[in-house]
């Protein structure tokens, strides 16, 4: 678009030129045409108007105009019919440079405000006299000329410009299409729909496909790798403490119970970290997608038969369409604990919501959230914070480890999500977890 403005104002300026010029040469004409006559008769000049062949001369501010000025006596001056009584200033006196021949070429005002186009010319016949002569043409024909090649010149640039950018839109649109396409391949991996770039792609982008499919063998055999060590890990590690406590339990003593509790501290820690590698491992990886909501009605009927001596009712309000962006067992063992929790404490019924949030901002993913009440004897907001404490428990009286809030929290945080605890319009607690969705 810059290099079509630059040439079309080059052209302009050019085509102008040229029809000043061809004015020029017109005015000249007649200016040789009344050197000629004055030639002929320098005592007393006759300008007729088959001389100059143009009656726009002999008609009152036509816009075209002839004076011829006897220098050795200034009040010697004759004009033509259509010049005004008061003539016309000199270039000269109007600081115009002389150009070849000794020519003077300038605009100038006329009558009524008319543009000029005016040409003056020293003439020196010797003893006959010196006279200035002086010619100018209604500049009104070079703008008309100048402005429908303009017209002329946008229209057709005008087209041109629009044939470009159909151009340039048909090679971004059909082009680029590739890059669209793998970006698109992209996403559906990210959300777990395929685990490579799949199709075809041009010889230009398809060593971009191929590293792409390679990175993700890479990372994918990486986990395994890692889940393979883990595993090995927790054989070789359980095996022997499960020996040493077994062992403990037929020795008495203080030391005894000591070893014994050392032993189950042992445990907890190794099984803490076990599972820390192996949720690391399983967020690492490209992530897969999983349906909430069938995951929530089977943990609520499972609590349903665990709990149905008490009496829990548990109510759900869940949004089918709602995708957790990782794996079922993280997801079912999340929200499995905050229902267990709640059952464990509600008097009589445990309410479970899910709700889609929208994306703060278009570059970051949505996400949604679980909120479960129950009509417990709730927390305080200083036993909120110490209940989420690995091992933390607050009430010894009721069956646990104290591990199931704390597993929530790190597992919600390895996914980027959340867990927060609040009151509850129940009068009970309110665990709200946050997680991304797909």
């Amino acid at each position: 678009m810059v290099v079509l403005l630059v040439i079309g104002v080059v052209l302009s300026s050019l085509y102008r030129n040229a029809v000043e010029r061809a004015f020029d040469r017109r005015i000249n004409v007649y200016l040789r045409n009344i050197v000629a006559e004055i030639a002929n008769n320098p005592k007393s000049p006759t300008i007729e108007p088959e001389t100059l062949g143009e009656p726009l001369f002999f008609i009152p501010s036509s816009g075209w105009y002839w004076q011829i000025t006897r220098l050795s006596d200034p009040g010697d001056r004759k004009a033509s019919r259509s010049s005004p009584d008061t003539g016309f200033p000199t270039l000269e006196s109007l600081q115009v440079p002389q150009v070849y021949g000794g020519l003077r070429q300038a605009y100038v005002m006329g009558p009524d405000n008319q543009r000029l186009r005016a040409v003056e010319r020293f003439l020196d016949l010797g003893e006959d006299g010196r006279f200035l002569l002086f010619v100018a043409g209604d500049s009104f024909e070079i703008e008309d000329e100048a402005s429908d090649f303009n017209d002329a010149l946008l229209l057709t640039f005008g087209f041109i410009a629009l044939a470009f950018l159909a151009i340039v839109w048909f090679q971004i649109r059909y082009g680029l299409r590739p890059l669209k396409n793998i970006s698109d391949a992209l996403s559906e991996i990210r959300s777990g729909q395929t685990d490579r770039l799949q199709g075809s792609f041009p010889k230009e982008v398809a060593p971009l496909a191929g590293e792409v499919n390679a990175l993700l063998d890479t990372n994918r055999e990486i986990v395994d790798r890692a889940r393979t060590h883990v595993g090995n890990l927790a054989h070789a590690l359980k095996t022997p403490l499960s020996v040493l406590v077994n062992e403990s339990g037929n020795v008495k003593g203080p030391a005894a119970e000591k070893i014994r509790e050392q032993l189950g501290i042992m445990r907890d820690q190794v099984q803490r970290h076990l599972d820390r590698a192996r949720i690391a491992a399983r967020v690492a990886v490209v992530s897969t997608t999983v349906e909430v909501s069938p995951a929530i009605e089977m943990l609520v009927r499972t609590m349903e038969k665990i709990h149905r001596e008490r009496g829990i009712t548990l109510r759900t309000k869940l949004n089918p369409d709602t995708k957790f962006r990782g794996e079922q067992q993280d997801i079912e063992e999340m929200v499995g604990n905050l229902v267990d929790n709640a059952c464990k404490w509600a008097a009589s019924k445990v309410d479970i919501e899910m709700f889609a949030l929208s994306a703060p901002q278009p570059s970051q993913p949505a996400s949604f959230r679980i909120q479960v009440d129950d009509d417990g004897p709730g927390l305080a907001p200083a036993e909120r914070e110490e209940v989420l404490r690995r091992g933390k428990r607050l009430d010894e009286s009721k069956p646990g480890t104290g591990l199931g809030l704390s597993i929530v929290l790190e597992l919600a945080k390895l996914y980027g999500g959340t867990l927060q605890l609040g009151s509850s319009p129940l009068g009970g607690l309110r665990a709200e977890l946050v997680l991304p969705a797909a």
